[in-house]
């Protein structure tokens, strides 16, 4: 896995920090999560492709995770895209994109297909071959998903050596890498350990913003490779927490901790403060293995 940093500043853009938006690659996938203002020109900084951005998933509707949506919908029109576009996101946002599109005669040459969200329990949203995704019910001030995208297991690797060895014809190699054990011609079973190794072990990427602290969240993400959460706050401003439904660093840094995440990701900072650095020494002083997002930073998950 692979995750770009488009935005990952709270409220408004400024010239130097962008509002949330980033992309996350897995096996040959690339999916789009938040589209805030400045989205495109973001993906064109970073040299990402807009053709192979196919899924897009809004969080919620407030304008710093999605005013850049219907500008890069628009766009992938004047580049003359005809893959068909999928937008998951709360139920509305189908009604705001068509209105815009209507009010400007900007229909698209593509399929351009709505998912909206309006349910309360996690709910798979995306699947096929190789991924998953899953909403994660936030807390904020209006209706809000976080998303859980998990790899499905790959194929065990063929050991050809020892197939070889006990004269098992090819047409049986997709058996075993699909696990199974093998019965030779004297009725002798061929258990599939010996006959394959072990495949990478199938990654995962759990992104919450916009959230106040919610422990909900806990056994929704055990064992999650990366989460990305929420740090509008530092501890000296946690008083905002309640009234804006949003966390601190250190907040973060416990639900991380308690989900036994392998690494912890903070952004979504207030843009009132200067040195995000004080994010990752909050955090750390809970849960060791944290970073922090920045624009145009890239992680390998």
């Amino acid at each position: 896995m692979k995750l770009t940093i488009l935005g990952c500043y709270a409220a408004t853009p400024r010239s130097m920090t962008n509002p949330t938006s980033q992309v996350l690659e897995i096996r040959n996938r690339m999916f789009l999560i938040d589209c805030g203002e400045g989205t495109q020109v973001q993906l064109r900084k970073n040299k990402l492709r807009f053709s192979k951005i196919n899924h897009i998933f809004i969080s919620h509707l407030h304008g710093d995770h999605f005013y850049g949506l219907i500008g890069l919908i628009s766009t992938f029109s004047l580049l003359n895209r005809k893959t068909d576009l999928h937008v998951y996101g709360p139920k509305g946002v189908k009604e705001i994109i068509l209105l815009q599109l209507k009010l400007s005669n900007s229909w698209t040459g593509y399929n351009l297909y709505f998912h909206e969200l309006n349910s309360a329990v996690p709910q798979l949203v995306f699947e096929d071959d190789k991924v998953k995704v899953t909403t994660l019910p936030l807390k904020h001030r209006v209706y809000t998903n976080g998303f859980l995208f998990e790899e499905k297991p790959f194929e065990r690797k063929l050991n050809v050596a020892a197939a070889e060895r006990y004269g098992i014809d090819v047409c049986y190699y997709q058996k075993i890498k699909n696990g199974g054990d093998i019965t030779l011609e004297n009725g002798r079973v061929i258990p599939n350990t010996e006959l394959s190794f072990d495949p990478p072990a199938p990654k995962s990427y759990a992104f919450c913003s916009d959230t106040m602290y919610n422990e909900d969240l806990v056994p929704l993400m055990q064992n999650v490779d990366a989460l990305y959460h929420e740090s509008t706050f530092l501890e000296s401003e946690k008083h905002l927490c309640e009234p804006t439904m949003h966390s601190t660093a250190k907040q973060a840094a416990v639900i991380a901790k308690a989900a036994n995440a392998k690494q912890l990701i903070l952004g979504h900072f207030s843009t009132r403060y200067d040195d995000i650095d004080n994010f990752k020494h909050e955090a750390a002083t809970v849960f060791e293995n944290v970073e922090v997002a920045d624009d145009g930073k890239i992680f390998e998950i």
